[in-house]
């Protein structure tokens, strides 16, 4: 579809939600609904010299901007497709001298694309970036100490003409920032790389169980002309059928949380109460603070869920550290502790087994990482949407994990879940759903070797991983 396509959405009075979007037709399992490029969008300060800044893709030996030496880019298309977002920032980083935060670049280049476009950078926006919704009243005192100084490295760092903007003019666009950024995510998905501004996204309102999901395309940048590049762009795609006139949300904050934990991040972060079916009837909340089904004492859970916290605090240290052997056997610990306590749903149980997979498997020691990868993402499908983007990552991770560990029947199967998953979720031009394509296929014809004679794949197999 067109970038920037508005048919499918309408503006719309949400009442105590105040505005947001429903569909103007009946719209199918996988459908995008809308495509948006940013309206602004950085890198984080600490991956500035890992991801390039026009197409938000992890990339070794980047090529930096001769000029600000502080940009980094695929190559001189990727540095020219992006020279209009670049050139005022360049041109700033060079007079102080260093960049500033990712939120003071990001309020700049909405500031100089305000000036430059009055707000609206696309015929298909359907209100100016100035009238989003921002909560600056309602910031704590540290939140207001924050924000005074990123106003004030702001001041020193922004420059357009002889144009001065006051205090409230700035404290707005971080206000919107604040309330409105979206994470965006490196082509394989695996890491979250920068923020961006999606003023129509930003009309859409959050549900706990939403009816859509976002997924950032990097778009084509195999063009030799960077005039020829498509533009990187947000795609909400539905997640079920929605029919015509149903409002569109999405999850500002990830399911696996209790509801009480949800709703308190959406207050703290966003300012609203949420009051979405599954917060207030607590739906799944029960699962994910499950005891076992051996009935374990109501003791034996606090005593076990009271540990999986502090261990896992350890955890989140060591894999700061890289102590990784350190995280393999604080994991193991807390495992064996869990076992026949806490239910295959409770969340700090799914939380380790989360880590212990990838640890492992970054250590190789993938038959072990496969079995911890099975149960989490047993536990997941008891909780996730079955559309959910997560629950696809996770799923193909897992299936990755088996089919490295020779395992591959089960990796295969899991590999073909995924792909369904992510047809919905990312579509199937999106860089991930390609990858998972090829390793689909791939895994199809080793399974058919495997079936035809176990024992020359097995010979086969050793031979590929000792060459």
């Amino acid at each position: 579809m067109t970038v920037g396509n508005m048919e499918n959405a309408e503006l719309f009075d949400a009442g105590q939600k105040g505005r947001g979007l429903r569909a103007t037709r009946e719209i199918n399992t996988g459908d995008v609904v809308f495509s948006e490029p940013s309206f602004a969008a950085v890198v984080f300060d600490s991956l500035v010299t890992q991801v390039c800044h026009s197409c938000f893709r992890g990339k070794a030996d980047l090529h930096r901007c001769a000029q600000c030496k502080f940009a980094h880019y695929c190559d001189r298309t990727c540095q020219t497709a992006c020279w209009d977002e670049h050139k005022r920032e360049c041109g700033a980083i060079r007079k102080t001298g260093k960049a500033p935060s990712e939120h003071v670049r990001l309020a700049a280049r909405v500031l100089w694309r305000i000036h430059k476009n009055t707000g609206i950078g696309s015929d298909s926006q359907l209100i100016s970036v100035d009238q989003l919704q921002e909560h600056v009243a309602d910031l704590s005192e540290e939140g207001l100490q924050t924000l005074k100084a990123d106003v004030q490295t702001f001041s020193e760092y922004w420059s357009y003409g002889r144009k001065q903007n006051s205090f409230e003019e700035i404290s707005h666009i971080f206000g919107i920032i604040k309330c409105n950024g979206f994470t965006l995510s490196d082509h394989r998905g695996m890491q979250a790389v920068g923020v961006g501004l999606f003023p129509n996204l930003c009309l859409v309102n959050h549900d706990c169980w939403p009816n859509c999901t976002v997924i950032l395309n990097h778009g084509n940048q195999s063009a030799v002309s960077s005039a020829l590049h498509s533009q990187r762009r947000i795609e909400l795609r539905a997640v079920g059928k929605i029919p015509e006139g149903q409002e569109l949300t999405v999850s500002y904050v990830d399911f696996l949380n209790v509801s009480a934990d949800r709703q308190k991040k959406l207050k703290e972060h966003f300012h609203f109460d949420c009051t979405c079916e599954h917060c207030s009837q607590h739906i799944k909340d029960d699962l994910m603070m499950a005891p076992a089904d051996s009935n374990p004492s109501a003791d034996k859970v606090k005593e076990v869920t009271d540990f999986s916290k502090e261990c896992l605090e350890n955890i989140d240290n060591a894999r700061l550290e890289k102590d990784y052997h350190q995280v393999e056997k604080l994991c193991r610990e807390c495992l064996e502790q869990q076992e026949n306590v806490l239910a295959d749903t409770h969340l700090y149980r799914l939380r380790v087994l989360s880590v212990a997979s990838e640890v492992l498997s970054f250590l190789q020691c993938f038959s072990q990482a496969a079995e911890y990868a099975h149960k989490m993402v047993h536990g997941y499908r008891k909780l996730y949407h079955p559309s959910n983007a997560q629950l696809g990552m996770a799923t193909m991770r897992a299936g990755v994990t088996h089919w490295h560990a020779g395992q591959i029947e089960k990796g295969h199967g899991l590999i073909c879940k995924a792909y369904a998953i992510l047809l919905v979720t990312h579509g199937p031009n999106h860089s991930i759903t390609k990858d998972l394509e090829s390793i689909r296929m791939q895994t199809e014809k080793e399974l058919k070797m495997f079936k035809q004679d176990e024992k020359v794949y097995n010979t086969m197999r050793d031979a590929a991983l000792t060459s």
